[in-house]
């Protein structure tokens, strides 16, 4: 049914909004709490009746009602919802109601017939900021179209790509195979490195590279069943495409690889930071003028599920389901099943995801991929997870090692094992929690890594630590072990963590020793600056540093981040901000996970 009021369209049955024709940005539960009072116009609900409707009797707090009515009336205005003293909320506007037609209806529900959809994304925004950062991206992404236009039209006087490759050696890693220059390349081998060793290293040894060899290039190449399967992986300085290659010989493979490559959408990517939104729109024009390049499709699907837009997701993988079941890959189809799974479990639908999961590892066995059945092994303890269920976690999540043991996939082995570590922690498993981790520090022995991977272990042990003060002195071991790539993961977060507790205890010497030798500028350097200027009381420094920081945070696709600045910022009292900006920022992006964490904060911000 859709519903008309005002200048506004609702579809009840897909939960899309519009006003004046253009989609709005509303969430989901707004959405069900929407359909409940238009569908319901003549009854008055009270706040119990929402709380079973709309969040169908999870165990949230009232203030939930308030928010989402108070956002709605925010939206169509506070003569929309009246409030019945003690009695509840009940629809005021007219509406004119008009049933939808069957073949309408099905082009806006989700192939997998999932009632609880929304569109996630919009161009109309209610304030001068929103708009000025719709125009922004309409004219990035009329940029994109042309440059991908001109791209296109004189692919043949394009720029010859430098590429610089590790050898690509077969399974037994006897034979390595050359990558000759042509019209289109040029290839420098990387002698000294094995795919192992590179793949291993790569958070150290690119650094040291990128200079002279910003494009790196490593892959794995094996053969089962009469066909030729290559895995690769292009390392550029602000991130790494990779994607998975099949054909009747080595040399069709490396035909196929390097017509591939020669898609620009991949280096746009890889040679400078772009927001989501932005990489988005160059996934999808690519994915238009390539739609056969499954490895384009599954980027695309990738970045629909990173900002949230898992019903667009799910069409997309679908498509890539549908497209490699024509073309007889079983390797995508597993992929596409794969995807669908990690869709149906932010949707915390359980058993439909671990059902997909069966069936993408069915497909993986057929082509003999030990990889990416250690992933779908991998997302398995997650669903266990969720559900509460520590003997399938651990079930899983051993034989994702095993897995990726067997093809000597020391990442994969390696996080197998530490994420094992953690979920026992997580679910008290005592003995559990120390025995991986310490089998994952063997192997690291073993495999003789570099020192930042070896961090991993004291950052687990803060992790299992009951207070700030036992986590200090194993956040500063993780320092020392990745003092020669400061960048990593596990360094930001425990300079993080340390910043926090040094400002706490009001260690000033402490905190600021920490950022003295940081010198890469990126969100997660710019917010320790941020609370060290707080803790200061400088607050032109503050301001700067607090802006600096979410911007860099929205460039990279970090929504946690730009949410946590969002909220500090509101939390200031600064006449410089502009706090309407930030505080809708946080009623339109707060997740549901997010506002968990920071209810208290929240609460005392009445957002």
């Amino acid at each position: 049914m859709r519903y008309s009021f005002n200048d506004f369209e609702f579809d009840s049955t897909s939960l899309v909004l519009k006003k004046s024709g253009e989609l709005l940005s509303i969430r989901h539960n707004e959405a069900k709490l929407l359909k409940l009072l238009v569908e319901q116009a003549d009854t008055v609900f009270s706040k119990e009746d929402i709380l079973s409707h709309v969040w169908h009797d999870k165990v949230v707090s009232e203030q939930a009602v308030f928010q989402n009515i108070s956002h709605l009336r925010g939206l169509f205005g506070n003569q929309a919802i009246k409030t019945f003293s003690k009695r509840g909320y009940q629809w005021q506007l007219k509406l004119d109601k008009t049933v939808l037609e069957a073949n309408e209806t099905a082009n806006t529900i989700s192939p997998i017939n999932l009632s609880q959809q929304v569109s996630t994304s919009s161009n109309a925004k209610k304030n001068i900021h929103w708009l000025l950062i719709a125009l922004t991206s309409l004219v990035l992404c009329i940029v994109v179209i042309i440059n991908f236009s001109n791209s296109a039209a004189g692919e043949d006087k394009s720029e010859i790509i430098n590429i610089a490759y590790v050898p690509i050696t077969d399974q037994q890693a006897v034979k390595s195979f050359i990558l000759k220059d042509n019209e289109h390349f040029n290839f420098t081998e990387l002698s000294q490195f094995n795919t192992a060793s590179f793949q291993a290293s790569a958070e150290l040894e690119y650094p040291l590279l990128a200079d002279k060899h910003p494009l790196i290039l490593s892959g794995s190449m094996r053969t089962y069943d009469n066909k030729t399967y290559l895995d690769f992986i292009l390392k550029g300085r602000f991130a790494s495409w990779q994607g998975q290659i099949s054909d009747i010989n080595q040399q069709t493979v490396f035909e196929q690889l390097q017509l591939h490559l020669r898609h620009p959408v991949i280096y746009s990517l890889l040679n400078k930071v772009q927001p989501p939104d932005l990489k988005q729109a160059n996934l999808s024009i690519a994915h238009q003028q390539s739609p056969d390049d499954l490895i384009i499709l599954v980027q695309l699907i990738s970045s629909y599920i990173k900002l949230g837009e898992l019903e667009k997701g799910m069409v997309m993988a679908n498509k890539l389901e549908n497209s490699a079941t024509f073309d007889k890959k079983a390797e995508y189809i597993g992929k596409a099943l794969l995807l669908q799974s990690e869709i149906l479990t932010k949707k915390e639908l359980y058993d439909l995801s671990a059902d997909k999961l069966k069936a993408a590892i069915k497909q993986f066995v057929l082509v003999n991929d030990f990889k990416q059945q250690a992933d779908a092994w991998f997302a398995q303890s997650w669903i266990a997870h969720n559900l509460e269920n520590y003997h399938v976690i651990k079930t899983s999540l051993l034989k994702s090692a095993k897995l990726a043991a067997d093809v000597k996939d020391k990442q994969r082995e390696l996080s197998a094992l530490t994420y094992l570590s953690v979920l026992a922690h997580k679910h008290y498993q005592e003995d559990d929690k120390y025995l991986y981790l310490r089998l994952a520090e063997q192997k690291m022995e073993v495999y003789q890594l570099p020192s930042y991977h070896f961090a991993i272990v004291p950052y687990h042990y803060a992790i299992f630590a009951k207070s700030k003060q036992d986590k200090e002195p194993h956040l500063k071991q993780v320092l020392e072990l990745a003092s020669l790539t400061p960048d990593f993961w596990a360094a930001q977060n425990s300079r993080k963590q340390l910043m926090q507790f040094y400002l706490s205890e009001n260690r000033m010497s402490d905190a600021k020793a920490l950022i003295v030798d940081l010198h890469t500028n990126n969100a997660q350097n710019s917010y320790l600056k941020t609370l060290l200027a707080q803790a200061q009381k400088n607050e032109v420094a503050f301001v700067s540093y607090a802006q600096t920081t979410f911007e860099q945070a929205e460039l990279a696709g970090d929504s946690m981040l730009s949410l946590d600045m969002a909220l500090l910022i509101c939390s200031s009292k600064n006449s410089q901000i502009n706090y309407g900006f930030y505080c809708q920022y946080i009623n339109e992006k707060g997740t549901d996970y997010w506002r968990r964490n920071n209810k208290e904060k929240l609460l005392a911000l009445k957002l």
